[in-house]
């Protein structure tokens, strides 16, 4: 009697121990993607087409890399800009990551999707691109673009063959 009890106990126990196997897929095939808006630009040539981080957009640009510390980067994309590159450096520095650039008026996530899949990325653009891509991945329009002076709002987009979602919250 004692041999089927503990049988039993075993046997109950290792149910609550095994993983559906439809989860472990899912997890694997799941892309998160990180989108975040540059950081504080300067402002003082209102004719400048391409300028640099404000002191304080590149503390901001620190403050990312912070934020980016503990969650494992695969690849860093930003768009051909000063204020986007110099925002997404300290985070792939960090990592050890290369920034990679992509065309800012192509918000295709097909190619990010493929190579990317089942892993984690993070994607540095403008107050109108960001939200627009972050949209292109959802396949609907959810966000608006962010306000001129939004630089801490940070996207999560995850990705599967199953489904999508995305959340925006604020970083300060």
């Amino acid at each position: 009697m004692k041999k089927y009890i503990t049988l039993l106990s075993l046997l109950f126990i290792s149910l609550f121990n095994v993983t559906p196997i439809n989860a472990q897929e899912k997890n694997e095939r799941t892309t998160s993607v990180y989108f975040i808006r540059h950081a504080e630009k300067d402002r003082s040539n209102p004719d400048e087409r391409n300028p640099h981080l404000t002191d304080q957009g590149i503390q901001r640009a620190e403050k990312w890399a912070h934020f980016f510390k503990d969650i494992p980067l695969d690849a860093v994309y930003s768009t051909n800009y000063h204020r986007t590159i110099e925002t997404a450096y300290p985070t792939a520095q960090q990592k050890g990551l290369e920034v990679i650039n992509y065309d800012p008026r192509i918000l295709d996530p097909s190619p990010f999707v493929n190579k990317h899949k089942g892993r984690t990325i993070l994607i540095v653009g403008h107050s109108n691109t960001t939200p627009a891509f972050v949209n292109a991945f959802l396949g609907e329009k959810k966000y608006e673009d962010l306000s001129d002076t939004d630089n801490g709002s940070v996207f999560l987009v995850r990705y599967s063959d199953l489904e999508k979602n995305a959340v925006q919250y604020h970083v300060d």
